[in-house]
């Protein structure tokens, strides 16, 4: 019997769509949940790419909980809630860290660890600190200071906050020295995070496609990695591009900005924009041709180390697919997705030849109702009192 991971989608695919729409997108390409984008809305917000909110986050209350669980029993999906933000650096770090409160709070209202409903986010980089020397480490200080209450608070609510993965090597301009714009960016920063604050409240969301990249095997770094902290896994895939500009700056450091000028005349290839200084592509598994991960020894190594029957998520900002902003194009990149990785997760359903591989949904379990009490919104003065 296969193991039975549910697909799930991240909504950042379906920014200004009703909580309701996004549901029927999910129902219609057979994902059986949804890692629920709940961005910060407003002109200071610290991004603009790949966003969408989903929830009513300034008016949540037990009673929308409860409509939002009988909405996702009734349509036989399960879901988390995410905001992937800066929330170490910044001019609007702080907003940034009020609103992760007001997610935890989101999630405890809606059952929390007893519904398997995580809080994802970033934790971002502060180049205040990481220009000087040691700054690295200055970081991880910060991070100790900003996330040891948050951690905390999540923990006493029955909350697991889960960290992604992604570098955010375009968050800054393209003139930025560095690229390195997330502190758990590397398995080295998460194994110091977690030694940093012990608490079990926290742990990953795996983004394999964020190490290619890096020239690193995904699997690797899952055999070296604490399997307990992996609560989700996103599938995004990498498609290196072995180009002249990989050539000339390697795949060690970003391509740096020069003046086009001189760049020109020397024959140099320099960024297009903050995101064009590595050399790949997003792309979906099995939509478009191949990418750089193997995604069965992936999956394989993932589930033979413990994963068990965690979500994995389609995080979709593949250039043929989201990239297009053509809804046709990106629901057949999540439907593609999903028929390219069935084989690894679900059986054959035996009853009706034709049907093939399908996901067995009398093994997945119900939401439970959450209670109706009431949670104090919380913000960062109060809780560090």
């Amino acid at each position: 019997m296969k193991t039975n991971n549910p697909i799930w989608l991240m909504t950042s695919a379906y920014p200004g769509q009703t909580l309701e729409k996004v549901i029927e997108r999910a129902l219609d390409v057979n994902a059986q949940g949804l890692e629920l984008c709940v961005f910060r809305q407003g002109d200071d917000t610290s991004r603009n790419d790949h966003v969408a909110t989903h929830l009513d986050y300034n008016n949540f209350t037990p009673e929308e909980a409860k409509r939002v669980i009988d909405l996702f029993n009734k349509n036989g999906l399960r879901f988390s809630i995410a905001a992937y933000d800066n929330l170490i650096g910044g001019s609007v770090r702080e907003a940034n860290q009020n609103h992760i409160l007001k997610l935890i709070r989101i999630a405890a209202l809606l059952g929390g660890d007893a519904n398997d409903i995580c809080v994802g986010t970033f934790v971002g980089y502060n180049h205040e600190y990481g220009e000087l020397d040691g700054g690295f480490e200055k970081n991880l200080e910060e991070y100790k200071k900003v996330f040891t209450p948050i951690i905390k608070y999540a923990e006493d609510l029955g909350v697991t906050v889960t960290y992604e993965n992604c570098p955010m090597e375009g968050w800054r301009p393209a003139t930025a020295p560095t690229t390195y714009n997330n502190l758990p960016g590397t398995l080295a920063a998460r194994k110091l995070m977690y030694e940093l604050i012990p608490s079990r409240a926290h742990g990953e969301t795996y983004d394999p496609s964020h190490d290619v990249w890096q020239n690193i095997n995904p699997s690797d770094v899952l055999r070296n990695s604490d399997m307990s902290r992996i609560k989700r896994i996103h599938i995004k895939g990498t498609r290196m591009n072995y180009t002249t500009a990989r050539i000339q700056w390697g795949a060690l450091y970003p391509q740096q900005t020069v003046n086009p000028k001189i760049a020109k005349a020397a024959g140099v290839c320099i960024p297009a924009n903050e995101w064009d200084r590595h050399h790949y592509e997003a792309t979906l598994p099995g939509f478009g041709g191949s990418d750089s991960i193997d995604w069965r020894d992936f999956i394989n190594t993932a589930l033979e180390l413990g994963f068990g029957s965690a979500p994995f998520v389609i995080e979709n900002e593949a250039a043929l697919s989201k990239g297009t902003d053509n809804m046709g194009a990106i629901q057949q990149g999540f439907r593609a997705t999903i028929l390219n990785l069935s084989p690894l997760f679900w059986d054959i359903d035996s009853s009706d030849p034709e049907v093939g591989y399908k996901f067995d949904s009398t093994r997945q379990k119900e939401l439970k109702t959450p209670s109706t009490k009431d949670i104090p919104v919380m913000t960062m003065d109060k809780l560090c009192k």
